[in-house]
């Protein structure tokens, strides 16, 4: 059925509209003595996909659920769609709680209901008619590929059909904002992709706002336009993904990225020292139309004989190239290692001495 694909018939806003549906301003949330979110400020705008993350305690929950209205922050600004949250009382809170769908880890979905009348739930607490309601509840379940599950239970179905049930039934009630909260986490890698691929195509069919929490950098990579690293409450890096994957400057950022950027061999990483002598380790971060560039012939036609690469490649982020590879530098000339620095800076790169292998001299 094509109407479920219309902007209009969802209710969100186009993806290149500028406005902002999220906004927050210095939010504070304390438990006790302990902080959840310590002065959390953030926008999102239409149509696009930001996704929140870190690792397990550092906030992502309770920022979530002040989202939706389950918490409420100590002070602070929260507004969606250019009203504030901030004070309503739970009857006023209702009318916002239906232009924010929420989809979860573990899909909540109720076990005595068949998979239709699960979709349809928000929309019978809302008031519609069940005639109304029921052919909009197939429609969803046409468009997340579930037509044929209409009147099945959910003990039936997979783990990633069930997380496809949820991601209907959190667009039932035509949300502006579809918040996911480790929507995929408790999922296999396959059924990871599939799930995601699906939320990136109602992103881009719709124009639905989404921000994801997660602690996988890669669910980041395959489907944000922007990410914001949240630790111990703060939020410590926010930008571009391909920008954030390769220039990551926070230590945890680092940290999460660990597993998705080339890494220098643990065998090599082992025997560096501090001491000068052999050979100068280097990592080497570009990204744009730097890492497009034969930047390593030209060092090389520059300086002869001045590195030998260890490790390293390209990848593509958003349609953008970003690169890290890490070359080896011999130190029997004091002044190689500078001219090498100098050069490759000089080409944007990002350039940092790890250290010095003198098993290589």
């Amino acid at each position: 059925m094509n109407s479920i694909v219309s902007a209009s018939t969802i209710g969100a806003t186009s993806k290149a509209a500028s406005n902002e549906v999220v906004r927050l301003v210095d939010v504070h949330r304390h438990f006790g003595a302990t902080p959840a979110l310590d002065g959390i400020s953030l926008t999102v705008h239409g149509g696009e996909i930001l996704g929140i993350i870190g690792r397990s305690g550092a906030g992502k929950s309770t920022l979530i659920r002040c989202l939706n209205g389950l918490e409420r922050p100590d002070s602070g600004e929260i507004e969606i769609e250019g009203r504030s949250i901030v004070g309503l009382d739970e009857k006023d809170l209702q009318p916002l709680r239906r232009r924010v769908g929420m989809i979860f880890q573990h899909f909540n979905l109720l076990s005595s209901r068949t998979v239709e009348e699960n979709v349809a739930l928000p929309m019978k607490i809302a008031g519609i008619a069940k005639a109304e309601r029921l052919t909009r509840a197939h429609e969803l379940l046409e468009l997340v590929g579930l037509a044929d599950k209409a009147k099945t239970y959910p003990s039936s179905l997979s783990g990633g059909q069930k997380q496809r049930v949820g991601i209907a039934r959190a667009l039932a009630a035509r949300p502006a904002l579809l918040l996911s909260d480790e929507a995929t986490s408790a999922l296999d890698p396959e059924t990871t992709r599939s799930i995601l691929t699906l939320l990136k195509d109602i992103n881009r069919k719709l124009g639905l706002t989404i921000v994801l929490i997660t602690h996988e950098m890669e669910v980041v990579r395959n489907i944000a336009d922007r990410v914001a690293v949240i630790d111990a409450g703060r939020i410590v890096e926010e930008g571009q993904v391909w920008s954030v994957f390769a220039d990551p400057k926070a230590p945890i950022t680092q940290s999460l990225l660990s597993g998705s950027r080339p890494q220098l061999p643990e065998h090599i990483a082992a025997r560096l020292s501090l001491t000068t002598g052999g050979e100068a380790i280097l990592s080497i971060d570009m990204a744009g139309p730097a890492a497009q560039g034969a930047v390593f012939a030209d060092l090389s036609a520059a300086l002869p004989q001045s590195f030998r690469l260890v490790h390293g490649g390209i990848d593509h982020i958003q349609n953008q190239p970003v690169a890290r590879f890490f070359i080896a530098v011999p130190t029997r000339d004091p002044a190689l290692k500078d001219k090498v620095l100098q050069f490759l800076t000089a080409r944007s790169a990002r350039v940092e001495v790890l250290g010095y292998d003198t098993d290589h001299v």
